[in-house]
């Protein structure tokens, strides 16, 4: 029998109505016969009881001093729970079930408490339990390092878990359930008419993440992309099947034709752009400019550098440490907040012409300023001001054709 590993995110375990439709899935694909791991978030969001960010504020409003090694213990119990009472509903319907925590499915991680990395995943236990025809609930986001302490994965943990554990397990696939119709050309609550998209690649699916989209984690879908495991992306409350992810080859025997330049439409916001100019004969600039910023550990993105100086961007709450590190080198940069990266992502893109000149176009007739851009194989960034981001989705959204 092949494996199938379903992760289920923290919206769809949050309450009684959600856990129901979790339960069918899980049914469902036990009926076909699959020998069936399910990964789990913590419940809910923040506000809700077990939900991580909820476990963030009770130590900031109770000390606000538990060091790292502890935090990882608290914050590790979301997951247990969610585990724990799916066990309980899959037994109460005589589904054969068993809960691992990350160390337990055998999870082993580095030993940077809060946002470790996987190391290497040893699937002895889960195995053997698959063998028994137990289904296998593992917690998600966690691991454990090489003195046994447990360690969590950071954001997009759980993502991480589902993929990496797939990997291990060699699984036929991975379905990850979120409150979503999969994935979309666009953030729908921007762009009303926003589709869902049946099939798209890897990279396209990780420059989405990577660059706006907050369906799935990036390092889980590279993890799956080495591996070559599908993701399915789909919603907890539909039978649908949602957006199948996968290397560009499976797409094209299945007669996926990139008609379609562009996948989709994405942004970041809250990004401030640095410019400064370098003096006649001054060739040092960029050295010392990126060497302060790395020193100050300040991530810069959207990088343009030629002669006469150097443009990039920052997260708005990095800026002023950013122009003060300049200022005491002796510059005197310009810049400007509240800008937004918006990201026109497509598999389609790389070595056709003109796709910039409609990006250029669409914005244009939109009356929408180009600060800056930048380009990559299968992706172009224009960065905008802030209280332009929302047209400049729409109008670049329509402009390749997306709402068709």
């Amino acid at each position: 029998m092949s494996i199938l590993v379903q992760k289920f995110g923290g919206t769809s375990l949050s309450n009684e109505f959600a856990r129901s439709h979790v339960i069918d899935h899980i049914k469902s694909a036990y009926e076909q016969n699959y020998k069936l791991v399910v990964v789990v978030s913590a419940m809910g969001r923040l506000g809700e009881p077990y939900a991580t960010d909820t476990l963030i504020d009770l130590i900031k409003n109770n000390g606000d001093h538990l060091p790292p090694k502890e935090t990882d213990l608290l914050l590790g119990c979301g997951e247990i729970i969610s585990a724990s009472v799916l066990c309980s509903l899959l037994n109460q319907l005589s589904i054969s079930s068993e809960v691992l925590t990350g160390s337990q499915a055998g999870v082993l991680t580095t030993n940077q408490h809060n946002k470790a990395l996987i190391k290497s995943i040893q699937p002895k236990r889960i195995l053997q339990l698959l063998d028994q025809n137990k289904v296998v609930i593992i917690t998600g986001y966690q691991g454990c390092n090489e003195k046994g302490d447990l360690t969590t994965l950071g954001r997009g943990g759980s993502d991480t878990s589902a993929t990496a554990i797939a990997s291990a397990l060699n699984a036929e696939k991975v379905d990850i359930f979120t409150d979503v119709e999969g994935i979309l050309t666009a953030d729908p609550r921007i762009v009303e008419d926003a589709k869902p998209l049946k099939k798209v690649s890897y990279i396209e699916i990780c420059n989405m993440a990577q660059y706006g989209a907050k369906v799935v984690h990036p390092r889980a879908v590279e993890i799956a992309m080495h591996a070559n495991i599908p993701i399915r992306v789909r919603s907890t409350f539909s039978k649908d099947e949602g957006t199948l992810v996968t290397n560009n080859e499976t797409l094209q025997e299945q007669s996926v034709v990139y008609d379609r330049l562009v996948t989709g439409i994405t942004h970041v916001p809250n990004v401030s752009q640095i410019h400064i100019t370098a003096s006649q004969g001054q060739y040092d600039l960029q050295l010392k400019v990126f060497k302060s910023m790395a020193q100050q550990q300040i991530s810069v993105d959207l990088i343009n550098v030629t002669p006469s100086g150097v443009m990039y961007t920052v997260h708005d709450h990095e800026i002023e440490k950013a122009i003060s590190t300049l200022h005491n080198l002796g510059y005197d940069p310009f810049y400007q907040s509240n800008c937004a990266k918006v990201s026109v992502i497509g598999g389609g893109i790389n070595g056709v012409p003109g796709i910039m000149a409609k990006i250029v176009e669409a914005l244009t007739e939109a009356d929408i300023q180009i600060l800056q851009s930048a380009d990559s194989n299968t992706t172009i960034w224009v960065l905008v001001h802030a209280n332009h981001v929302n047209k400049a989705l729409k109008a670049l959204h329509k402009k390749f054709d997306l709402h068709k």
